[in-house]
């Protein structure tokens, strides 16, 4: 049985200063995403860039709590749909441009890919009438798409990620037979891209979930079709994971060949789509403008 725990690459201090990952170790990780449907890459991101946006993502995590039943949640309260704050302070390009992400993300899906969707998602610690609740496994592919690889997910978390506090449950491989009859809600429901349950206990029994720790400072690569979960947070302490999608720079061409599906998903604008769940308004100058 081919191991449940994804694949880990530590870069050398070299890599880390080029923001480049050797022919070696690029295999690897275009090998890991082929097989599996995602690949860690440590030590990627600085440290004192992510304590500077965690600091502020955990403030506005709070205020979008505050909002209960219209906070932008996903699948239950303890699971917030969190965009980062769209103001150059905050922008630090060696998280959101991070070069390696971008080497092995252009590497997979061709040059200059489209970014189309940058988020996140905070499990928030638990209160007494929103216990810590794990999201039903589903796909974020949760419409008619190419059984090939055609969008990746960067994930960033902005603290160690760990079972304890909300680390995402994986269910690798599972990118290999995804698609629409295996899920359950249409797109653009709350709960679209839900998995049947006999279709996650036969896949138990061949590679079953895992939830990683995945130490700060790493990138973590997934295949859009991967079935994952959230899973609900014990801890008393704020995890926020960005999310930022990106397909191919092509995929306009061929997109019409699927009946229009994939055109829904991917704006004409690359900055279309993106910062949409804010717990602030902000203007086209980058000032806030009052609390949402």
């Amino acid at each position: 049985m081919a191991s449940s725990y994804p694949t880990s690459i530590r870069p050398s201090a070299t890599e880390i200063k080029n923001g480049k990952l050797t022919p070696q170790n690029l295999e690897i990780a275009i090998r890991s995403l082929y097989h599996d449907g995602l690949v860690v890459v440590e030590n990627a991101v600085p440290h004192a860039a992510l304590d500077r946006l965690n600091e502020k993502m955990v403030r506005d995590a709070y205020a979008l709590q505050s909002r209960k039943e219209n906070s932008p949640y996903n699948y239950n309260r303890g699971n917030i749909q969190q965009d980062p704050p769209p103001v150059k302070d905050y922008f630090d390009p060696g998280i959101f441009l991070n070069p390696i992400a971008t080497q092995i993300t252009n590497t997979a899906l061709g040059p200059r890919p489209k970014w189309t969707f940058c988020s996140g998602n905070t499990a928030m610690p638990p209160t007494a009438d929103c216990p810590p609740t794990t999201q039903p496994v589903h796909s974020d592919a949760d419409f008619d798409h190419p059984t090939h690889p055609f969008a990746y997910v960067v994930n960033i978390p902005l603290i160690e990620m760990t079972p304890e506090n909300g680390s995402t449950e994986i269910w690798l491989g599972t990118h290999i037979d995804s698609g629409l009859h295996v899920q359950e809600g249409l797109h653009g429901e709350r709960a679209s891209g839900r998995i049947k349950l006999d279709e996650l206990e036969k896949r138990r029994a061949i590679r079953p979930p895992r939830q990683p720790v995945v130490p700060k400072g790493a990138i973590v690569l997934r295949d859009l079709r991967l079935w994952h979960a959230g899973v609900g947070n014990q801890t008393d302490q704020v995890r926020v994971m960005l999310a930022m999608s990106r397909f191919p720079s092509v995929i306009g061409a061929w997109a019409t060949l699927m009946d229009g599906s994939l055109c829904s998903l991917v704006p004409e604008s690359d900055a279309n789509g993106i910062f949409r769940n804010c717990a602030a308004d902000y203007g086209e100058a980058g000032r806030s403008r009052g609390a949402g």
